[in-house]
């Protein structure tokens, strides 16, 4: 049976019908190619999902190709051409297996661009697209559906068949993507342009991703045949988990909205949980990223942030003070120096005029008088220990411009005098 139809179908391959279809064929991927090209503008657009790298490489063009395809298939199919289909019936599902490959793969590698796992998932959808394409063509695969049909059994009050089962999963995948794809724009749009309000629009576009991608899983179950109520069960015990063994991470996800409810914390404040000190650059449902000064990033379980203390160095002023320290020998004139001291601190780029600088007298040192000297700065983002080192170079400078001594660490020895008469009796 499966070679009597792969020799008919080579067969009408040699009919003049079919050089009609390829000549409609390749007007459809013309025009498709044209449209592309005229939606796109002339700017290449090498993030988008919708156009990829070039004018073929996105989603768009094998759409607008399966689409004008399905359009030239119906009018080929009415009178007075009424043309045998031949072509077309190998056309259709390359260019539907070629629209999900790009999808899935565009939409993934958007959303996780550095995840292994989701180059072997990308890899795995593309394996498969191809083989369903084959199996279709050859005439495999609908017999093989009728066969997974014939496999049931009873799921609540629902008959389940390994055939729903299949397309279920088919359906979820393909649903969730989507929704994964929709909510990354709509995140897009919401983040674009925040200021103030960003941790705000960060919980409006987390709540807005898991609304959709509940949304999509209940109508991908209900596309693939099961009843809803059957997962009664499934909602029961998964609440129950909740409960019990997933409660620290139902804590988590709590907690991630009630920060950027409150905004007691927001993206880019300057933080200090359990001994690491950074700003903080995301904040997702179940963690908090901070970001050290040096680099290093700690990802915080956001129920420490409600629960432990945290160190705000920026919830309602940016401002932020540097202290640093230096002695001057004994008899230096501070009356004189001190004011010397603020004027060379308030020069340095990056510390503020108000507060103003400040030089203080705070210790009488071993070795020298110890001045501590206070500036303010308002982009503590940007580092401390940098304007740190230029304050201290600009005093550094203005020391040794005015010949002040920085002393070094001295101290006196007193030699006890020899008893000469023991001397003597030895």
């Amino acid at each position: 049976m499966l070679a009597e139809d792969l020799t008919r179908f080579f067969h009408a391959l040699l009919q003049p019908a079919a050089l009609l279809e390829m000549g409609v064929l390749a007007g459809c991927l013309g025009l498709a190619w044209a449209l592309v090209r005229l939606i796109r503008g002339p700017e290449p657009q090498p993030g988008s999902i919708w156009f990829g790298e070039g004018i073929v490489g996105g989603v768009l063009f094998p759409v607008l190709a399966l689409l004008l395809a399905l359009l030239a298939r119906w009018g080929l199919s009415l009178p007075p051409l009424a043309v045998p289909i031949t072509v077309f019936r190998v056309v259709l599902p390359i260019l539907t297996s070629l629209a999900v490959i790009r999808l899935v793969v565009r939409v993934l590698h958007r959303l996780f661009p550095t995840s292994e796992v989701m180059r072997i998932v990308e890899r795995s959808v593309s394996w498969l697209a191809w083989l369903a394409v084959v199996l279709w063509i050859t005439g495999i695969l609908p017999l093989a559906l009728n066969e997974l049909d014939a496999i049931s059994w009873k799921l609540g009050g629902a008959q389940v068949t390994v055939r729903d089962l299949l397309e279920g999963v088919i359906s979820a995948v393909l649903v969730l993507i989507g929704a994964l794809w929709l909510s990354s724009a709509l995140e897009a749009k919401l983040l674009q342009g925040a200021t103030d309000n960003l941790s705000i629009r960060k919980m409006a576009a987390n709540a807005l991703r898991a609304l959709l991608l509940v949304v999509g899983l209940m109508f991908a179950l209900s596309a693939a045949g099961i009843d809803l109520t059957a997962l009664s069960v499934l909602g029961g015990a998964l609440g129950v988990g909740i409960g019990l063994g997933l409660q620290k991470l139902a804590a988590n996800y709590v907690s991630g909205f009630v920060i950027l409810a409150e905004r007691s914390m927001r993206i880019g404040d300057i933080v200090k949980v359990d001994n690491f000190e950074g700003r903080i650059t995301d904040i997702s449902t179940r963690f908090t990223v901070i970001r050290a000064v040096n680099g290093r990033e700690s990802i915080v379980p956001n129920e420490m942030m409600i629960t432990q203390r945290v160190e705000n160095a920026s919830l309602a002023d940016s401002r932020l003070a540097v202290n640093s320290i230096v002695q001057v020998a004994y008899g230096t004139d501070l009356d004189a120096l001190m004011p010397r001291l603020r004027e060379t601190i308030g020069a340095v780029p990056r510390v503020i005029a108000d507060p103003g600088p400040s030089v203080l007298l705070t210790n009488f040192a071993a070795d020298g008088l110890e001045l501590t000297l206070g500036f303010w700065i308002a982009d503590p983002e940007n580092g401390q220990g940098n304007v740190r080192s230029d304050v201290n170079l600009a005093v550094l400078r203005l020391l040794n411009s005015l010949a002040v001594e920085i002393p070094f660490p001295q101290r006196v020895m007193h030699a006890l005098p020899t008893n000469p008469g023991s001397a003597a009796t030895a």
